[in-house]
């Protein structure tokens, strides 16, 4: 897939003030300090489409671009290393459980992954959640840059293995580096196949 166009759309705290439009959704999220925006504005080409930053928790609200002019892509909030209270946390928490409840328009989740770092409980006890919540997800590792290939690899078996401990099957995975843009066009062509599917199935 080509992206011709991203342009900011709106930035909110509450699900029912997210675009109403019938376009599809596919929401990235992912630990503070994972690499999300530098991602986002990979994936979009735009290096500033997505704020990033070197303070972890730079994200606090639900970000809606304009992709093609014929689906979103969604920049939640990360979780685990942000700089807030408790309390801000919490709300936090209550608006991105929200999105993910009553979002209809939403496709799919991509949840991002340092890929240097071993499986960590807060990683996995979200997709636990994703799952027990029927909410589709794949999973991006981030940061392929800071390894080398063998080094990936096995990180990324052990992830694997982690994985295949609770579920029957794996969700779809992607390795990508922001600075290499690897991995990029894999994942624009995975959303490119998702989107003729919808369209397929809206058309039959």
């Amino acid at each position: 897939m080509l992206v011709k166009s991203a342009s900011f759309v709106i930035s909110n705290t509450e699900v029912a003030k997210c675009p109403q439009s019938k376009l599809p959704e596919y929401a990235f999220i992912g630990r503070s300090n994972v690499g999300k925006s530098s991602l986002i504005n990979a994936l979009c080409n735009k290096k500033k489409l997505a704020k990033t930053s070197s303070r972890p928790g730079k994200t606090q609200l639900i970000n809606h671009f304009l992709i093609n002019e014929n689906w979103h892509l969604v920049d939640l909030p990360g979780f685990g290393y942000a700089r807030v209270s408790k309390s801000q946390k919490k709300v936090f928490q209550k608006f991105i459980t929200n999105y993910f409840k009553e979002r209809k328009q939403l496709v799919t989740a991509f949840l991002l992954i340092d890929i240097r770092h071993e499986p960590q409980p807060i990683d996995l006890n979200f997709m636990q959640w994703l799952g027990e919540n029927s909410i589709p997800f794949s999973i991006i590792f981030t940061k392929a840059d800071k390894l080398k290939p063998k080094a990936i690899e096995k990180n990324v078996d052990q992830y694997c293995k982690k994985l295949l401990e609770s579920w029957e099957e794996l969700p779809p995975k992607f390795i990508t580096s922001s600075l290499h843009r690897s991995g990029v066009e894999e994942v624009l062509k995975y959303i490119d196949a998702l989107n003729k599917e919808l369209k397929g199935i809206r058309l039959g």
